[in-house]
């Protein structure tokens, strides 16, 4: 009987110890093992570092390296093919043209110069005849001299469709600006010496293919010219005087282009010319102030 006793009580206090250490790992409140079942809700993919969106600032990181690298501010130019941005090796004026004579010491230095410069206007003569046949030294500067009479009317006119088809993509910003509320006189009163050409380039740009020619011709004219403003006040020069002008034009051509035609380029203005006169500007004087119960009659 003792021996069954103590088999009891051993097997009391194994259930006992059993007991105790399931408490010990399950604690009150926790739902048992076999609650808790696994769901797959969606299938995930992987998705590489590079796709996915940056924190910012990780943006504002990758900002601040880009400005580092690229400029602040990207000057993108409007390239023309019919027309260059520039004057090739622009000619340059000797001193004293016009008013030194051919059998003066400072005259026969100028002939002598310009015989050094006529090798290079040669070689390019060439390259314009092998596109223009027709080119002529001796007859094209009247026929510029027609073009610059025709541009300039149709700038006192603003004629804009035909001042088109007679000046460059580059001259005709130069001619045009400012002109806004202006009224232009201009008009062509004789020739004082005879056009000629003084000055011939030709080069190409981009590729060999893309060739260009540039003529510089020199005249000494006799003009008239008026500007005046927005009010009919006159600003510039004068209807009742004329003046004697020397300009060097230059004019191009796309020689590529079999339908192309001679356009003005620019104007060549020496260091020495004479400096232009003064624009008179109209200018409003203010009024004295007033009280809204006043009147301008009463404060005279």
């Amino acid at each position: 009987m003792a021996a069954a006793m103590k088999a009891g009580l051993g097997r009391l206090g194994l259930r006992v110890c059993w007991q105790t250490a399931e408490s010990v790992l399950c604690p009150a409140g926790a739902a048992s093992a076999c609650l808790v079942v696994p769901v797959r809700t969606k299938k995930r993919y992987f998705v590489p570092e590079w796709a996915r969106e940056p924190s910012p600032k990780a943006k504002e990181k990758r900002l601040k390296a880009l400005a580092k690298v690229l400029p602040e501010e990207r000057v993108e130019r409007t390239f023309y093919l019919a027309s260059t941005a520039d004057i090739i090796d622009p000619y340059v004026p000797p001193e004293g043209d016009a008013r030194l004579t051919s059998l003066s010491k400072d005259g026969l230095k100028q002939k002598m110069e310009k015989m050094k410069q006529t090798a290079v206007s040669q070689l390019a003569l060439r390259k314009i005849k092998d596109h223009d046949p027709d080119f002529s030294t001796k007859t094209f500067p009247e026929k510029a001299q027609e073009i610059f009479i025709e541009a300039h009317n149709c700038l006192a006119n603003f004629n804009k469709q035909k001042l088109h088809s007679l000046v460059t993509e580059r001259c005709y910003p130069e001619m045009v600006r400012g002109n806004r509320y202006k009224t232009i006189r201009w008009s062509f009163v004789e020739s004082l010496e005879p056009p000629r050409v003084v000055h011939i380039r030709c080069d190409s740009i981009v590729n060999r293919g893309n060739l260009y020619g540039q003529v510089t011709v020199r005249m000494h004219t006799r003009q008239i010219l008026a500007i005046y403003d927005r009010f009919g006040r006159l600003m510039y020069g004068g209807e009742q005087v004329p003046k004697d002008v020397l300009e060097y034009v230059v004019f191009e051509k796309y020689l590529v282009n079999p339908y192309g035609t001679w356009r003005m380029h620019g104007k060549i203005v020496p260091e020495w010319a004479p400096p232009k006169g003064p624009i008179i500007k109209t200018v409003m004087i203010p009024g004295p102030t007033l009280n809204p119960s006043q009147e301008y009659e009463e404060m005279k």
